[in-house]
């Protein structure tokens, strides 16, 4: 009869395990069956106790994990050698903590704080990583574990409690950031929603670049007008600050006009799109930026290499509509120019002007005579050549040139003739 019940027990406990039964799994050799009756919900606390002392490595895992384990043997695992006891044991005690009421279970509180601040400062990061992982939305916590988890060396065990602890204040932020934090710590805090301006401030002021183009990116995260100017003045060398910069919802018109003077044309056509500026401030923007564009130095060995790829690509047939919208997305600008040229039989020195006369009508007929589609030409307008809002030409029923060919032709003839 007992091997025809320890056979049983062998594959998966009963939902219910009567004493007997649990006892002759304990005198017996199998660790299959001890790891099934230390992971059992109903297993009885004083066998949980023995396993904690006597199990295998796994069965000591099961008893750790087991919530039913009593806080005696929890007390016994938490100096457990193996690792993944250790492991086992933090992601329990770590979600046992926050629901443990105050007044009712204040011994059992007491004891349980004790063990999460012992796997707090585990030796090994894997069992801190996964206290902090546990605990980091929770405000019934004690403070000094969360802001000794914050501190810690380790990026795998600080940022999720530098990024969402509800726990951490301002002050305790911009004072971890004052210590001189990780890089991966300054990006958390960076992340935090809602972050105040103080310390984003804070973490302006690094100038680090991945943690500000965090903050950047962070749109809950309140930023002062002064601390972008701080950022900008800095920004023209630091490619990934441009674009979060143009999304920011609180830049001035100031400041806009400073990113429009060193960011690529399409992040300059959308952040004026954005905000929906009136005629003659987008303008004004846009101007700026065209400019600026135009006048940018360009090696006259470029401009040979540059021309020499876009007559290759019009030979092969390659200036096509994804090549072309992939180019302007690559902000590839000058090879797009002289594609323009190549494909249309314009010449550089006309396409130029095109994209500097902010007239829709005649960017759209630029794109037809190089046999584009009127979405690419509408991506021209708005990217490369910078057309004010005012002044786009949409498509006509969402993918049609507006415009006959007749009066392409004429847009054209008017604007290249000498």
């Amino acid at each position: 009869m007992f091997e025809r019940l320890l056979a049983r027990l062998m594959g998966r406990l009963p939902r219910h395990v009567d004493y007997e039964s649990a006892r002759a799994i304990l005198e017996d050799d199998s660790e299959r069956a001890k790891r099934a009756l230390a992971a059992h919900p109903e297993t009885r606390p004083e066998m949980l106790y023995y396993l904690a002392n006597a199990g295998g490595a796994e069965v000591r895992a099961h008893v750790a994990a087991n919530p039913a384990t009593p806080i005696q043997a929890d007390e016994l695992l938490v100096d457990d050698d193996d690792a993944i006891v250790r492991a086992e044991l933090a992601r329990k005690i770590a979600r046992l903590v926050p629901g443990l009421s105050e007044d009712a279970q204040n011994q059992l509180r007491e004891r349980a704080i004790a063990l999460l601040e012992k796997l707090a400062a585990d030796q090994l990061p894997k069992v801190r990583a996964i206290v902090a992982e546990e605990i980091k939305h929770s405000d019934r916590v004690p403070k000094h574990i969360v802001k000794r988890l914050a501190r810690d060396v380790e990026a795998m065990v600080a940022a999720p409690i530098l990024e969402y602890s509800p726990l951490l204040g301002d002050d305790d932020l911009r004072e971890i950031i004052a210590a001189g934090a990780a890089q991966e710590s300054l990006c958390a805090v960076a992340r935090r929603h809602a972050l105040s301006a103080d310390t984003a401030d804070a973490v302006a002021a690094t100038l680090d670049v991945p943690a500000v183009t965090a903050l950047l990116t962070n749109k809950s995260a309140q930023i002062r007008e002064e601390t972008l100017d701080a950022i900008i003045d800095h920004a023209q060398a630091v490619a990934p600050w441009h674009e979060p910069l143009t999304l920011r919802a609180e830049l001035s018109i100031r400041a806009m006009k400073r990113i429009a003077g060193f960011v690529a044309s399409a992040l300059v056509a959308r952040m004026v799109e954005d905000r929906r500026l009136d005629d003659d401030t987008a303008e004004d923007i846009l101007d700026r930026a065209r400019k600026r564009i135009d006048e940018e130095a360009v090696d006259q060995e470029d401009m040979s290499a540059l021309a020499s790829e876009a007559a290759s690509l019009a030979s092969a047939g390659a200036i096509t509509d994804d090549f072309i919208r992939a180019a302007i997305k690559e902000n590839r600008r000058g090879l797009v120019l002289h594609c323009l040229a190549a494909a249309s039989g314009l010449s550089h020195d006309a396409v130029r002007r095109i994209m500097m006369a902010k007239s829709g009508r005649i960017v759209t007929a630029l794109a037809w005579k190089a046999g584009l589609a009127m979405r690419t030409a509408f991506m021209l307008q708005r990217s490369v050549a910078l057309v004010p809002p005012s002044q786009l030409l949409p498509a006509r029923d969402g993918i049609d040139y507006p415009l006959d060919p007749e009066q392409l032709e004429w847009q054209l003839e008017a604007f290249v003739e000498d």
